[in-house]
Formats: C-alpha cells, sequence, structure tokens
C-alpha cells in the first residue's frame, strides 16, 4: 500500500561527516513499510529541483515515526539538510519490493557499503534475533555512522575503513571473507543481505556464488518516479532470468544477486 502526504519533520540531525538521521512523523507508512522498501521526497517548494528524490527506508520507531538516513551528495541532499522540525515535507511511499526475511534458523551477515547501511538497519531491526551480524565500510573514521543512532537494538557489528583510521584497515568485504573462513559454516545456515556500491556488491555477489550462500542485495539507482513510469533506473539481467532489464524501483531495489548482470556497468 502507498501513501502520498505531508508529513511533519520530527527531527534532522547530523550523525557523520555529510551524514543526517531524518525523523519524519507517518502513522500510515510506518505501519506499511518493510526493510529495503524506499520513499519518494519532493524536497523543494518550487519547480527546482523538479523532482521528487529517492530514500531508503532505514527504520521506524513508536509506530508512526519513519526514520531515513541520507549523506549530502548534491542539490537536493543539500536542501534536505536545511530542513528543520516542524517543518513539512511531502512523501510517496513506502514503494518498491524490500528484502525477504531469513529463517529462523539461519544467520544473518549483512554486508554495507557507507550510506548502503540505512535499509540494512531497519533489516536488523526488523529480524529480532540477537545472532545478527553486521559489516560496515567506510571511507574513514568521520564517515563511521554509529549504530545506536537508530535507537536501542542490540546487534552484533564489525567496522572497516579505506584509511585504516578505525576498525579493519581495508575493505569491507574483506571483513566478510575473514568471517566465512573464519567459521565452519553450513550453506544452509547463512544469508547474506548486501548494499552498497556496485563494485562491493559485485563482490558480494561473487562470494556467496563461491560459498553457496543465498544473497539478496539493495541496489542504488537514479530514480525520476519510483514506479516504472519513467524507465530510467533499468538495471541488466542476469543470464537466467526471462526478462532482459529489470526496474530498480519496481523490480527491486532488493534484488536476489544472481538475477544481476555485475559485468554490466
Amino acid at each position: 500500500m502507498m501513501f502520498e502526504q505531508k508529513t511533519e519533520i520530527i527531527f534532522n540531525k547530523n550523525v557523520a561527516l555529510k551524514t543526517f538521521l531524518l525523523g519524519i512523523r507517518s502513522q500510515e507508512i510506518a505501519a506499511h513499510a518493510i526493510p529495503g522498501q524506499f520513499v519518494m521526497l519532493r524536497i523543494g517548494k518550487g519547480p527546482d529541483p523538479l523532482l521528487r528524490r529517492p530514500f531508503s527506508i532505514s527504520g521506524t520507531r513508536d509506530q508512526d515515526l519513519v526514520l531515513i538516513l541520507y549523506k549530502v551528495v548534491g542539490k537536493g541532499t543539500a536542501l534536505l539538510q536545511e530542513k528543520r522540525a516542524g517543518e513539512g515535507l511531502s512523501v510517496l511511499g513506502p514503494l518498491g519490493r524490500g528484502f525477504g526475511l531469513p529463517d529462523d534458523e539461519q544467520v544473518p551477515l549483512l554486508v554495507a557499503g557507507g550510506i548502503g547501511v540505512a535499509p540494512l538497519f531497519f533489516l536488523a531491526q526488523t529480524i529480532h534475533t540477537t545472532n545478527t551480524q553486521i559489516m560496515m565500510g567506510f571511507g574513514s573514521s568521520n564517515e563511521i555512522i554509529p549504530v545506536d543512532v537508530m535507537g536501542d537494538f542490540k546487534i552484533q557489528y564489525s567496522i572497516s575503513t579505506d584509511d585504516g583510521t578505525h576498525g579493519h584497515g581495508g575493505l569491507v568485504t574483506e571483513l566478510l571473507a575473514t568471517s566465512l573462513e573464519k567459521h565452519t559454516w553450513h550453506p544452509s545456515s547463512l544469508s547474506l543481505f548486501s548494499c552498497g556500491p556496485k563494485p562491493m556488491l559485485k563482490r558480494v555477489a561473487e562470494m556467496a556464488l563461491e560459498h553457496h550462500i543465498p544473497c539478496q542485495v539493495s541496489i542504488e539507482a537514479v530514480m525520476a518516479c519510483g514506479m516504472g513510469a519513467c524507465q530510467g533506473c533499468v538495471v541488466r539481467s542476469g543470464s537466467h532470468e526471462t526478462q532482459t532489464y529489470q526496474y530498480v524501483c519496481k523490480d527491486g531495489p532488493v534484488f536476489f544477486s544472481h538475477q544481476i548482470d555485475w559485468n554490466q556497468p
């Protein structure tokens, strides 16, 4: 079920370098959203910027609060960071296909790159299991998004930074490789979930294939409408899929990793 409504901003706070946590009041979206789905926000009051911007839902709180983690990367997000509590914001959502939850006996391994942690926080909040592990990769220590900004929920986590200023020095996929090597996991006992830059997702998909682990990925894409009408967010399908292209906004943004052709730009 989708809603288009004017919501109230409850807070818009800085949580890391150029990274903000937005809280908007919407009982309807909070009640119907599932991890992996997104909303489209109309940020400007006039024609500039003309189009809505897509943002992953990062979690819900108190039955009527929708949380959105975002990074300032362009004009739209630069305007969004200026919004203050009490202001209104036009929201369309929840949209897209979300994550399928793991079986109770599976160990969920979540792999995030940068702001790709946003939908995975929501997933971790929803799974409600103490054995969930999340591996988060950031460029540097000042970009790290604290787990506790999302509320009081228990989760095992590890961090990597490209420059080695915190945690493991290197790529987050190296943390995943270590985890898979360190434990004698049986493939059926694991379930992989990932969101982040495409090169990272490609490597996670390769590792999932090597270890015969089911893997769901959330794809990031530029979207104009969020509902498949503009056909602007297509990705090439994997070789075993019946359709050549898939829409990130409508068929995704969550896909099983084998559904995507990772060799396409």
